[in-house]
């Protein structure tokens, strides 16, 4: 890939990218139902689950366990949620959602988990400002580096 896809692009890349990988982009989602919401973007360009090639889903699994260590040592979250929408995006992609009872702290500002135990409340999500994001992306990629 040369360039990155439209659903890369509107979640904030390259500012929001944790990590990268050949075929996988894992980027801060700028809404977060739960503090650590990720989008994992595949950067094939696939607009289907099922036109992912064989690298592509080897690749996830790497990719998956990374993102779960490093969300684990972030939010402490108790169960996570890989949610694969593609309503609005084209590109194969998940949202990626620690779930936990209650509430986390980050620079002094709350993330309750409005949807525990049930399903994510995307439309009750904290919307971060810009130092904010750069921060969260900034700590997220450090522990993506720490657990290599």
């Amino acid at each position: 890939m040369t360039q990155p896809n439209a659903t890369m692009l509107k979640f904030g890349y390259p500012a929001s990218v944790v990590a990268e990988t050949a075929l996988w982009s894992v980027q801060v989602r700028p809404q977060q139902p739960a503090l650590g919401s990720l989008v994992l973007v595949c950067k094939e360009p696939a607009t289907a689950f099922a036109q992912l090639t064989p690298a592509a889903f080897a690749g996830l699994q790497e990719v998956v366990a990374r993102v779960e260590t490093v969300l684990t040592r972030f939010t402490a979250y108790q169960k996570i949620n890989y949610l694969m929408l593609m309503m609005v995006d084209p590109d194969v992609h998940f949202h990626v959602i620690p779930r936990y009872e209650g509430a986390r702290d980050y620079r002094g500002v709350s993330f309750p988990d409005a949807g525990w135990p049930g399903p994510p409340a995307l439309g009750q999500a904290v919307a971060p400002d810009a130092d904010m994001l750069a921060a969260l992306t900034a700590d997220l990629k450090a522990l993506w580096v720490d657990v290599t």
